[in-house]
């Protein structure tokens, strides 16, 4: 188990790296932090449970997506996964949306998009990039997540 997180942990790490330097991410990162998160994940709840955490996790993820891309194309005007939203992060999205129980999955992914936002805030004017390395703020997100609950274990994050 050790050994899974450290490499949930280097994915993350790559992912967050990755995403921050070039805005763009190695392919083979995101399917394989699917896998692992979805083990552990499975691992630690009941598999009925886990089975309809995956089930609403994915659904809530589609309908977000749905609505960026019906608000891109009708209000903004632009391509969708060219310039408003990436695959990586589509791809990222689906990751975090087998990593967790519904409860905990909508508290870390609404704090991470808030944790993103919030750094992308405060360093947007040195960026050289005009655009939001969200896959790589919500790696740093959930490293911090995944490090300090398995560091002190003060709470179970698969608690249903």
């Amino acid at each position: 188990m050790l050994i899974l997180k450290g490499l949930v942990i280097f994915n993350l790490g790559y992912i967050a790296w990755q995403d921050l330097n070039n805005r763009e991410v190695y392919w083979f990162l995101l399917p394989s932090l699917f896998i692992i998160l979805g083990f552990l994940h499975y691992n630690n709840v009941v598999p009925i449970h886990f089975k309809n955490a995956i089930v609403i996790n994915l659904g809530l993820i589609f309908s977000i997506i749905s609505i960026l891309y019906l608000y891109a194309k009708i209000r903004i005007k632009r391509p969708f996964f060219k310039e408003v939203f990436g695959i990586g992060d589509a791809l990222f999205f689906l990751a975090f949306a087998v990593a967790f129980p519904t409860a905990t999955f909508i508290i870390l992914f609404v704090f991470s998009l808030l944790f993103s936002l919030g750094i992308w805030l405060i360093i947007k004017n040195n960026s050289k990039h005009n655009t939001i390395p969200l896959a790589g703020y919500m790696s740093l997100f959930l490293i911090l997540i995944f490090s300090s609950n398995w560091i002190t274990d003060a709470i179970n994050l698969y608690v249903i």
